[in-house]
């Protein structure tokens, strides 16, 4: 697949996905890379451009990180955000050093003032809200550099070298905060680096359909299809490529939401491959016999998931290729090289001993969710695939607090869904991130009719967010709360009270468990 290239240099900041996300929505394709990646692999992947992300570390500590002075040579532009001008301009010749009073030290919404002549403001307001994070300051500016935004409180927002394509801001423009940020991260795109714009669902589809086939020429696949978006896509992606070379063992827990289990089977039931469901409900459900400890609950089920999907692979014999739901956020996260690692991802580590197989293929590694849902759609996946919302791995026995039993579940299926199709009536499910139900371990007093009731206490969760590294908790209408409760309660047995979760992330995570 052949794109233009721009790379987005890692510095440790905690918005560096957020910044490649804004690129590909601008339609250019862009990589993630670490500091740390030698000069000249970088130079060979021949970007159009590069972007500094910003950090957490001082420019002007000993041990803070640095990049070699050769990049700045290229001549290819480069646009430093926060962590990423600071160390622009201390490389090139300026100096930062730490404020020494509050006025040049901003954090949050800041109104800016903006120079339109510059490349990266042009055609755009000469001022605006930028969310500011920065408690070093840039007292010298670098030869052949000028300011181009400036706050009340701050004379140096932003500078640029326009002769060299050289441009940095204090503030980060790939924020919701920050106004017309995108459209600076466009112009630094299209008006700096001369992109074309040629990265879309479409045209990867298409490609990446093309390199499938040749690698894969006519040998066997086999997938382990959870009913996730990653999953799914992936085994569209591989249908349309290599059609019945492609087996997709569907791994059926019994711990799946509402007719989810049918939906998946269904919107695979036309597709050339060969899908296998194999309904384990009763062997989890033995395995979690008992077990009330959210961690034991995760560890069972993962590895109950491996033998199911291990025993099935036996079946179907020998493979050539073994494919997996990677998305970019999981490649990421997981580290390379001397990046940290955030979180080790299931799909990027360990794999079944007893699966034999030649390689690994990853039809999704290069894609954000995003993406990898917009791709679906053009795979021909019926939306309610393509929009479903994340969901843990350990399905709904994390939201069943305490021991996990059939009746639980099915109690906790009928009520969640139940909230689901109040959400849609009110035309609620776009602005939500992530909605459920959860089955709490209490149970209370109530009354219904003439008789008195111990039943259990149902927690609604609604959540909005951008990135799930922080969430707001959703402030849904009372009406519709209230239309909710009253049918869950008269609909649903063994639940006779319900409570809302009003509490962000932090202090709270999204589940429960």
């Amino acid at each position: 697949m052949s794109h233009q290239l721009v790379i987005v240099l890692d510095f440790g900041g905690q918005y560096n996905q957020l910044i490649a996300r804004r690129v590909r929505e601008c339609g250019v394709y862009c990589e993630v890379k670490p500091y740390t990646t030698p000069l000249a692999e970088l130079r060979a992947m021949n970007p159009i451009g590069i972007i500094f992300t910003g950090g957490p570390n001082s420019v002007y500590l000993e041990d803070a990180p640095q990049i070699d002075g050769d990049i700045y040579t290229w001549g290819v532009p480069i646009l430093g955000i926060c962590y990423g001008c600071q160390l622009m301009a201390q490389s090139l010749g300026g100096r930062v050093t730490a404020a020494q009073d509050d006025a040049a030290r901003e954090y949050g919404k800041t109104m800016t003032y903006f120079e339109t002549k510059c490349s990266l403001f042009k055609d755009l307001p000469g001022q605006g809200i930028t969310w500011m994070s920065h408690g070093d300051y840039m007292e010298k500016l670098p030869e052949g550099f000028v300011l181009t935004a400036h706050s009340d409180a701050c004379p140096n927002v932003a500078i640029a070298d326009e002769r060299r394509r050289f441009y940095g801001v204090q503030y980060h423009p790939e924020v919701n905060h920050t106004q017309h940020g995108v459209d600076m991260i466009r112009n630094f795109l299209y008006e700096v680096c001369g992109a074309a714009g040629d990265w879309t669902m479409e045209d990867y589809k298409r490609t990446a359909v093309a390199a499938l086939r040749e690698k894969i020429g006519g040998g066997r696949v086999l997938l382990a299809l959870s009913g996730g978006v990653d999953s799914s896509v992936a085994a569209a992606l591989l249908a349309e490529a290599v059609g019945e070379q492609l087996t997709c063992v569907f791994v059926d827990h019994g711990l799946m939401r509402k007719h989810e289990g049918e939906e998946v089977e269904a919107a695979f039931s036309s597709w050339a491959m060969n899908f296998v469901r194999v309904d384990a409900e009763q062997r989890f459900l033995q395995k979690l016999s008992g077990v009330s400890e959210p961690e034991r609950k995760r560890k069972i089920i993962g590895e109950e998931f491996i033998r199911v999907f291990e025993e099935e692979a036996k079946r179907v014999g020998a493979v050539d290729y073994l494919a997996q739901g990677t998305i970019y956020p999981d490649v990421i996260e997981s580290g390379a090289g001397n990046a940290a690692v955030i979180k080790s991802h299931h799909n990027v580590g360990g794999l079944p001993d007893c699966v034999d197989f030649k390689e690994i293929v990853e039809p999704l590694r290069l894609l954000f969710k995003d993406e990898v849902r917009q791709l679906g759609r053009e795979l021909g996946l019926p939306e309610y695939l393509v929009m479903r919302q994340p969901f843990p791995g350990p399905g709904l026995a994390i939201r069943v607090i305490g021991e996990v039993t059939k009746e639980k579940l099915d109690t906790l299926r009928d009520a969640d869904a139940i909230f689901r199709e109040e959400i849609e009536r009110a035309g609620l499910e776009q602005s939500m991130s992530q909605y459920f139900a959860v089955l709490t371990n209490m149970r209370s007093v109530g009354v219904m009719g003439d008789g008195r009731t111990y039943d259990y206490t149902l927690a609604l969760r609604s959540v909005t967010t951008s990135d799930f590294m922080t969430a707001d908790w959703t402030r849904i209408p009372y009406e519709v709360l209230d239309k909710v409760s009253v049918r869950i309660v008269n609909e649903v047995k063994g639940i006779n009270r319900i409570v809302y979760d009003i509490t962000s992330k932090p202090p709270a995570t999204v589940e429960f468990e």
